[in-house]
């Protein structure tokens, strides 16, 4: 086995390096209205307006930025909370706005770009994640804010009858969208995960699993481990939605093997988050986090003669959308990371961890080569040849993959980052309570048949 890099003093300074970067970087977003979308030149693209999801995620990484002690952090993390607090919600029919101008109106309130635009899930998770990290690095208003989003989460997005959520409604929460996407549901759990271990409260928890084992113990095992995007109200798949419109940013048409790598992380830290707790531990989820991860690899990398993970393939596998997106590999390496150390803390040997740590190397050298154009700066698409592409993104929206990036090789599996970092865990990876899972042999555990 070659030299690993986890845990080595140069490597995590490194990565820490790069974390400090983006976080310089991530700075010049900060407009009135929250975090703006930052353009190719570094500087904020006014042609996008104020979106709730940049800002969510904008205040999830100063908070974790704040929660690392790095200066100036928790100014940016405040602002955001203030800006998710006051001006991008919805004071009177509930919610936040998914988009606000950049300027205030004259009682410092957003201003919505469209009063009627719909609600959205996607970035009603943000708010979740960010309100939970932000509780985490206990910033003022923070808990509040997350009370908020966790009363939001259960009037609203929460569907019991199928334990997933709803995608979409009209800005008075009527008008339910007749589409159901996995891609809101992927970040939903990442917020419940979160919301878990700030509030100690496993209805988070519940949930979370609940919409992993329909993703991927239902879905993805059911499609040779090819997870589908789209789906009706009543969850069942759409395999040719947006086929027209294959290199939609939120809704691609096809497979997305990105979301393949992510689903894989979010299963082994709800895994995680179970054996913590002393509850059962579904049998699948860490043999199924490892089957998303090849698959994903197999279909995406290095798939049409040059580096890099293609955006989508067929339900073949076979490309289908060849430009290479930052956050794809973002997640390669951060799922082989968290794979890994799942693998470690469940007593597995060097040999079963080799391919995680190839994996992640490989995947590290390309962002270098390929991606980070200059300390914290990581270029968001590239071509097939690997050259700086807008086919999809324009700039740099935003520094939420990349951070995670640097941070999730540091970091236990469990607990969810923010609380990881407030339990002084960074750079102390392996599980700190023994891990004995109990396994719960029936599938569909957590609700689903």
């Amino acid at each position: 086995m070659g030299l690993g890099w986890f845990g080595a003093p140069e490597h995590n300074r490194w990565l820490a390096d790069e974390t400090h970067a983006l976080l310089r970087f991530a700075r010049g977003a900060a407009v009135p209205a929250g975090f703006g979308w930052i353009g190719s030149d570094g500087e904020v693209d006014t042609s996008h307006p104020v979106e709730l999801w940049i800002t969510g995620r904008m205040t999830f990484a100063f908070s974790l930025g704040a929660l690392m002690g790095i200066p100036g952090c928790r100014r940016f993390a405040d602002h955001g909370v203030r800006s998710l607090s006051k001006v991008m919600r919805d004071h009177e029919r509930g919610g936040w706005y998914s988009a606000v101008r950049h300027d205030l109106d004259a009682e410092g309130r957003g201003v919505p770009v469209d009063p009627d635009g719909r609600k959205e899930c996607y970035q009603h998770a943000f708010v979740m994640l960010a309100a939970a990290t932000a509780t985490a690095a206990d910033r003022p208003g923070a808990h509040e804010l997350l009370r908020e989003a966790m009363a939001a989460q259960d009037r609203y997005w929460w569907d019991d009858t199928y334990g997933m959520p709803v995608e979409s409604y009209a800005a008075d929460f009527t008008d339910p969208e007749a589409y159901r996407g996995i891609n809101a549901a992927m970040h939903t759990v990442e917020a419940y995960l979160a919301a878990t271990d700030v509030t100690g409260d496993i209805t988070w928890l519940t949930r979370a699993v609940q919409i992993i084992d329909f993703a991927v113990n239902v879905q993805a095992r059911a499609n040779g481990w090819r997870l589908p995007e789209h789906y009706d109200t009543s969850w069942h798949p759409r395999p040719d939605y947006n086929k027209d419109e294959p290199a939609h940013p939120f809704r691609p048409y096809g497979v997305t093997p990105g979301h393949g790598l992510e689903w894989a992380r979010l299963t082994v830290q709800a895994r995680g988050a179970l054996v913590a707790r002393s509850l059962p531990v579904p049998d699948w989820m860490l043999d199924a986090a490892e089957e998303l991860f090849e698959r994903a690899r197999l279909d995406g990398w290095r798939v049409d003669g040059a580096p890099g993970f293609v955006y989508t393939t067929d339900f073949n596998g076979e490309p289908v959308v060849h430009e290479r997106m930052h956050w794809v590999v973002c997640e390669g390496v951060s799922a082989a990371a968290a794979i890994r150390r799942a693998l470690l803390d469940d007593g597995r040997g060097e040999i079963e961890v080799e391919h995680y740590e190839h994996c992640y190397r490989s995947w590290l050298d390309y962002a270098e080569e390929f991606l980070i154009a200059s300390p914290g700066v990581w270029t968001h698409e590239l071509d097939r040849d690997n050259r700086p592409s807008t086919r999809t993104w324009a700039g740099h929206p935003d520094v939420y993959h990349a951070l995670q990036t640097t941070l999730i090789p540091r970091l236990p599996v469990w607990p969810a980052m923010g609380q990881a970092l407030a339990e002084a865990r960074l750079d102390k990876p392996a599980a700190h309570i023994p891990i004995k899972a109990q396994p719960a042999r029936r599938r569909g555990l957590f609700g689903r048949p």
